[in-house]
């Protein structure tokens, strides 16, 4: 069975990629960075989610010698004219911890109406595959809304999800346990997955 990196150290991002993958069914045994004992990392500073997603896909593609799926993804606020954004988790210009940055968000659009609170959660997946230069991306977005007040439980890493409402929806995201726009990403890349690992 071939073998494929999931590139983060985000555990909640690992439990989702396999609950993704299996529900593909795919003959693929996904590793990750703590298993192969890499410590290494990569400096996220592009101006794009797909720029991040393509420079750590090639950075620990290079260094497993595997190829390497790597993602990077954050909230959309239209009132906050495309705040967070690629700089989701730094918004407050530091690593802030996801109860900071859920009380920022609120912060930021206390007062504004529900019709006004439009947001979209986006990820951009990266696939490397070691001696190719070419890295293919995938997009997948989630729409919804940013909700007045956080949802009562908080899910590790992912702080958004405590604030942030589907489309369709009256219940949070954090609530929903619904995989979305990474899923999205990972179906658009299943052909490309296939082609090489299957």
């Amino acid at each position: 069975m071939k073998k494929l990196l999931i590139a983060t150290t985000n555990q909640g991002k690992i439990l989702e990629y396999r609950e993704i993958f299996k529900d593909c069914a795919l003959p693929v045994e996904l590793v990750t960075l703590e298993d192969l004992k890499i410590e290494a990392s990569v400096e996220e500073d592009g101006e794009t989610f797909k720029e991040n997603a393509v420079k750590k896909a090639e950075f620990y593609a290079g260094l497993s010698g595997l190829p390497t799926l790597s993602d990077d993804a954050g909230l959309e606020i239209a009132y906050l004219n495309g705040e967070p954004g690629v700089h989701s988790r730094r918004w407050p210009c530091y690593r802030a911890t996801d109860e900071e940055l859920m009380n920022l968000a609120l912060k930021k659009l206390k007062g504004v109406p529900e019709e006004k609170r439009g947001a979209q959660l986006r990820a951009v997946v990266g696939l490397s595959f070691p001696g190719e230069e070419k890295v293919y991306t995938f997009e997948g977005i989630l729409k919804g809304r940013i909700a007045e007040k956080p949802f009562q439980k908080t899910l590790a890493g992912y702080p958004f999800r405590s604030i942030f409402i589907p489309m369709g929806s009256e219940r949070y995201l954090g609530e929903l346990h619904i995989v979305a726009h990474r899923k999205q990403a990972i179906e658009k890349a299943l052909p490309i997955i296939k082609k090489y690992l299957c």
